[in-house]
């Protein structure tokens, strides 16, 4: 999506930052359709570490993010659920898989910091022998573009997956990894009519519709709440994925203790 960067006849207009991922195409247009004389200006992110940057250093009014984002000084409405998925190269083993189980991926190199994904971190075996090399910070155009070359692989939501789709690359669904959640987010300083707006058309409240700050503070809190019980069941998840593959390994060295003590 192309920025708009016309003002409207009045001066006025919303300017809505959003990271790699997020399409906001179908609340754009029925902004222009309800709010025809206030122009809604597209400022698209190439990378999430401009998520709240975008916000402070005053290039958007409105930022979709992606959750976590220190929100001191913001007002945080989570939207919707993203489900994770590895990406590979092409012809890698989990072609052959319906979905990958976090546990299996172990032995890969990530080509992102560790804590992007703690749940690769806690596992993985490069990680707990000291011998990952680490990369530089990419954005996810360019780290899905060296999955391509054989690299390594990446762990991103499915719609960043969809946006930087390649030839050379597969993805899969992969299991025991949080899931990821899109926000949307202002500064407390800068409520007022247009904001509320872009907050009601986001939420599919209709043109009439009101809602005021308390309500949406409200909201918050209760996302918040959500937000951390998935956050715990995640955490089981990946303890019990943890578990397992201890389990496994500890079942494959009796296994082949037995083998030498009958040579």
């Amino acid at each position: 999506m192309g920025e708009n960067t016309t003002d409207a006849v009045d001066g006025r207009h919303l300017r809505v930052a959003f990271v790699p991922g997020v399409t906001p195409d179908k609340w754009f247009r029925t902004w222009r359709e309800r709010m025809p004389d206030v122009d809604i200006v597209a400022v698209p992110l190439e990378d999430e570490r401009e998520q709240r940057l975008v916000l402070t250093d005053s290039r958007a009014d409105m930022s979709l993010v992606r959750l976590p984002i220190a929100d001191d000084g913001l007002h945080v409405i989570p939207l919707y659920v993203e489900n994770p998925v590895v990406v590979a190269p092409k012809g890698h083993e989990i072609t052959a898989a319906d979905a990958v189980d976090i546990a299996d991926l172990a032995g890969e190199h990530l080509l992102q910091h560790p804590d992007a994904v703690a749940e690769w971190r806690d596992i993985a075996l490069e990680v707990a022998d000291g011998t990952r090399i680490d990369v530089p910070s990419m954005t996810p155009r360019d780290a899905i573009e060296l999955v391509g070359s054989g690299a390594g692989i990446v762990i991103v939501p499915l719609s960043v997956a969809r946006q930087f789709d390649r030839k050379d690359v597969v993805r899969r669904p992969v299991t025991g990894v949080a899931e990821t959640r899109v926000a949307l987010c202002w500064p407390v300083d800068a409520d007022g009519e247009l904001v509320e707006q872009f907050i009601g058309v986001v939420r599919g409240r209709s043109a009439r519709s009101t809602r005021s700050l308390g309500s949406v503070e409200a909201e918050q809190e209760a996302a918040k709440q959500r937000a951390a019980k998935k956050k715990a069941a995640a955490r089981r998840s990946t303890e019990q994925a943890r578990e397992r593959k201890h389990a496994d390994r500890a079942a494959r060295r009796k296994a082949g203790g037995r083998k030498r003590g009958r040579r």
